[in-house]
């Protein structure tokens, strides 16, 4: 459980049009269809396939008519379609070459932070958020990002001054929201926690994340049948969502309803077997 499975990274793309024809008039006058389209492709517009949106920066990235600037560009948004896919060994190499390309291209410090957050390799993100932060003070996305790793890291006083940074710089970041709500949780501050995960529901109302940050609140305020409501809502966005599963087999225990609470806790450990003892970490014992 972790600030990953409720709220989602903040991947950066850029736009590749205005870029490519406005630094090249001769590409511009000599735009082919096939050459706009890579751009569009590209660009992600639509709802466009990761392979094809691989496809249609890889010829760009081979053409002759994308100038300097813009190739730093295609290689993010490249390393975006291949992260999409789950190949984030590509999706790094793609970062690496748009930062050798253009050393204060912040988006892709970021997108490479994100990678390697998903490969779990949580010091090297932070440093790649770390330099898209030092190039970029007000990258909210970044910040938020950053804070997920600390989470993972089980750093959660710096993960909450990463996540009041970020929604200081951009409060309608959604993913901040119940990110911080989350982490205040489990530092304890119930309340404030309480107000954040009511900003998330009310631009994401069907959040599983939210509810069951919530649950949890509800939990460590002695507030078990409001918890196990929580949870119910979580579970019922999100099934297999072991943490609200255990906090559910939780609130029913101490509400004693202790075949509820076997059933909800056997099923949490199925899906995580150290569902536990992240609760105790938690605080919740």
């Amino acid at each position: 459980m972790g600030f990953g499975a409720r709220s989602g990274i903040v991947a950066g793309a850029a736009t590749l049009l205005a870029l490519l024809l406005l630094e090249s008039p001769a590409a511009a006058q000599d735009a082919k269809p096939n050459y706009v389209k890579n751009i569009e492709l590209c660009n992600g517009a639509g709802r466009t396939s990761p392979e094809a949106r691989i496809e249609g920066c890889t010829a760009l990235i081979n053409g002759t008519q994308s100038g300097a600037a813009a190739l730093p560009i295609a290689y993010n948004n490249r390393g975006n379609a291949y992260a999409a896919k789950g190949d984030l060994d590509r999706a790094i190499q793609d970062f690496d070459q748009s930062i050798k390309l253009n050393h204060t291209y912040t988006k892709a410090f970021n997108n490479r932070g994100v990678a390697y957050l998903r490969k779990g390799e949580y010091d090297v993100a932070i440093k790649a958020f770390d330099e898209a932060i030092s190039l970029r003070p007000d990258y909210g996305e970044a910040f938020a990002n950053r804070a997920e790793a600390y989470l993972k890291k089980q750093e959660y006083d710096r993960a909450a001054r990463d996540f009041d940074e970020a929604i200081r710089i951009d409060p309608g970041l959604q993913a901040v929201w119940h990110g911080r709500c989350w982490t205040r949780a489990i530092l304890g501050a119930l309340q404030g926690a309480l107000e954040d995960c009511a900003k998330a529901l009310q631009s994401e109302p069907q959040s599983a994340a939210a509810y069951d940050s919530r649950g949890l609140i509800r939990l460590k305020m002695g507030q078990l049948a409001a918890a196990i409501d929580d949870y119910n809502s979580a579970l019922r966005f999100d099934p297999k969502l072991a943490s609200a599963l255990y906090g559910r087999g939780y609130a029913r225990l101490k509400n004693g309803d202790k075949a509820g609470s076997d059933s909800d806790m056997a099923a949490a450990r199925t899906i995580d077997a150290e569902i536990g003892d992240n609760f105790a970490r938690y605080g919740v014992r």
